[in-house]
């Protein structure tokens, strides 16, 4: 027969494991466990919470979150619409979290940028391209998408980045893209582009100060490569 949760040790009951030693003390499983509640007929909460985990996805396990849609959810026994909808904002809400840097506080410096922008684009699924816009003393103004899907030379066109900047009175500016591959090495397309799009701006008076590739928890930069 099952064991109930109750009828389980201390060590395996996430409710009270976190109240006596702290939500530090759950593994992935548990913590899930204790979002989605209730398990199914044939398993509790933690085995339900396995099983999410084991989805098929990459990047696997919890990252997987980001990716997995409400239907694929719903098809595990134990997680209802309710439960799939609280899973994805559990998944949103840890993206605004590790996103929590002031934008008022954003410079140009390379990591600084990668930082900010990383929880917002390495998980996407398809190419996708911002603008950063500085004024003459480094201080951020505005960003925006401009592009999506691949990024390459006939897409991203030096006119619709510098109508964007010139809208916004921007002197400095720096492009940001996602590898879905999560590999940030730039491409021979990638540096093309960065030093068409350069030249266009330095005919209008804006500065490129660099063109930033994100991966998987990293990134590379054109300035600090040498092509900017």
């Amino acid at each position: 027969m099952k064991q109930t949760m109750k009828e389980k040790p201390l060590e395996e009951r996430p409710y009270e494991k976190c109240l006596e030693f702290g939500a530090g003390s759950l593994s992935d499983a548990e913590l899930l466990a204790v979002i989605i509640r209730s398990g199914s007929r044939d398993a509790d909460a933690v085995e339900v919470a396995r099983r999410i985990l084991a989805l098929p996805g990459n990047p696997p396990g919890l990252l997987a979150l980001h990716h997995h849609t409400i239907q694929e959810l719903t098809q595990l026994p134990g997680i209802g619409t309710i439960k799939a909808v609280q899973l994805q904002c559990i998944a949103e809400l840890a993206r605004r979290m590790a996103k929590t840097a002031p934008t008022e506080a954003l410079n140009m410096e390379p990591h600084a940028i990668a930082m900010h922008f990383m929880e917002d684009i390495r998980h996407k699924e398809r190419e996708e391209m911002r603008v950063v816009m500085f004024n003459n003393r480094g201080q951020y103004i505005h960003d925006a998408v401009l592009f999506q899907g691949t990024v390459n030379s006939a897409l991203a066109s030096p006119r619709e980045i510098y109508l964007e900047a010139l809208k916004y009175q921007a002197v400095n500016i720096v492009l940001i893209h996602n590898h879905p591959s999560g590999d940030p090495e730039p491409s021979r397309e990638d540096i093309l582009i960065t030093r068409r799009i350069q030249g266009a701006g330095q005919m209008l008076g804006i500065n490129l100060v660099d063109h930033i590739i994100i991966g998987d928890l990293s990134y590379t930069s054109m300035k600090e490569r040498g092509v900017l």
